[in-house]
């Protein structure tokens, strides 16, 4: 019997929902970042968003972006988009993990603890301590991507 050939390594679960995340993240259309978000539940994707125009409305790279204090009103955020598509689709985000290329906003943590959502994984910080409180008082687990792949690492 021939040994069979030596696969490649698979990726582990959030290595997965974190690369389809990043290709979520090129529809972007909001020229100022390319964010992306997955959200998944027992290892399954729900929903998916990207930082865009809302339907119906000009995006930005057509456009231009509507600049207020410094961010782009034009465009909403990739959190909020997957959150959307549950509710235009009924798909139920309670107990769900959110893979997002970019650590969300204050405004985006309230929609994820609303929506039910138990874990986000981020690639990009985007540090905010008012969200962090939030996220810590509705027991929400945020972790960091980078941490999670020195845990996979051999030492």
């Amino acid at each position: 019997m021939v040994p069979a050939p030596k696969a490649p390594k698979r990726p582990g679960w959030d290595e997965y929902f974190m690369q389809i995340a990043r290709t979520v993240a090129t529809r972007a259309t909001c020229p100022r970042a390319s964010v992306g978000c997955v959200l998944t539940r027992d290892r399954r994707i729900l929903t998916t968003g990207y930082n865009g125009a809302p339907r119906g409305v000009a995006h930005c790279l057509d456009v231009g972006c509507l600049i207020v204090h410094d961010h782009c009103q034009r465009a909403t955020h990739a959190e909020a988009n997957a959150i959307v598509q549950g509710a235009l689709h009924g798909v139920g985000l309670a107990r769900a993990t959110a893979y997002c290329t970019h650590q969300p906003c204050v405004n985006c943590t309230k929609l994820f603890i609303s929506a039910g959502i138990e874990r986000i994984v981020y690639e990009h910080a985007y540090p905010d301590p008012v969200a962090a409180e939030l996220l810590a008082e509705a027991g929400v687990a945020i972790v960091a991507f980078a941490s999670l792949r020195a845990l996979e690492r051999p030492a």
